[in-house]
């Protein structure tokens, strides 16, 4: 390879790393929520329907990240992330309420 080629590798490098982070970040962060769901509803602490209700905020925070990639050509703009992350913490807390207050079903 030649030192331009090299250059460009490394430039695209340096782009794509903090993205593959945010991008390991955001899996990490599902898979954790999905655990918590899961053992809250094993021992009695989140309902059935309490759980239905968190999987299906889960899937429309997902919905709207690919509708957001596609959008811009794979990558998500600072604010996109900013909003995702918040609704991000609101399932979260949805979670940590339901197990704190055992068979209460989120409004």
């Amino acid at each position: 390879m030649n030192s331009t080629s090299l250059r460009l590798i490394a430039a695209a490098l340096i782009v794509a790393a903090p993205l593959l982070a945010f991008s390991q970040e955001v899996r990490n962060r599902e898979a954790n929520q999905q655990d918590r769901i899961e053992e809250g509803l094993q021992s009695g602490q989140i309902t059935a329907h309490g759980a239905n209700d968190l999987e299906n905020r889960e899937a429309s925070i997902n919905q709207a990240r690919w509708a957001d990639l596609a959008a811009n050509g794979g990558h998500l703009t600072a604010g996109e992330q900013h909003r995702l992350n918040q609704r991000e913490n609101t399932v979260s807390k949805r979670i940590h309420n339901d197990i704190a207050q055992p068979g209460v079903t989120p409004k």
